[in-house]
């Protein structure tokens, strides 16, 4: 058992949850991808796990994994990575390589100052954010 599913089978023992065969399969496909992952992609690969799996198997499992902390939605490529902190965030930040794909997560506890003090201006309360910062990777960067 990989240690994603073995913190999955924790935290659901710990909080009340179930664990389910597509959330383990689900987590266990981001978690193995090199880059940020499709929801069908996932389907497709989770058909080697489970016996005809359907969208909505995959984005129940996806919605419970993102609510939990084990995976953060990528919202410009419309993809999943797994957490690399396994825990919940109030904001997600990224940095996108737009020659590779790959995705690292940032860690920042606050929203930036001047985007807080924006939302506050127009009387927007902010309850989540997220960051997405495009461009190239060190390894591409050097290449």
């Amino acid at each position: 058992m990989s240690d994603v599913v073995q913190k999955l089978q924790e935290y659901c023992k710990e909080n009340g949850e179930r664990v389910t065969a597509p959330r383990q399969h689900v987590l266990e496909i981001i978690s193995s991808a090199d880059v940020p992952i499709t929801a069908y992609d996932v389907l497709d690969k989770l058909a080697d796990h489970l016996n005809k799996p359907k969208p909505p198997t995959v984005y129940r499992a996806l919605e419970f994994l993102s609510d939990h902390g084990f995976v953060h939605r990528i919202e410009s490529l419309n993809a999943y990575k797994a957490c690399e902190e396994n825990h919940r965030h109030n904001g997600s930040q990224f940095m996108i390589c737009t020659d590779c794909g790959r995705v690292e997560e940032i860690h920042m506890c606050h929203m930036p100052g001047s985007v807080r003090a924006e939302a506050l201006k127009k009387n927007f309360t902010p309850d989540s954010w997220s960051l997405e910062l495009k461009g190239l990777c060190s390894s591409c960067h050097s290449s």
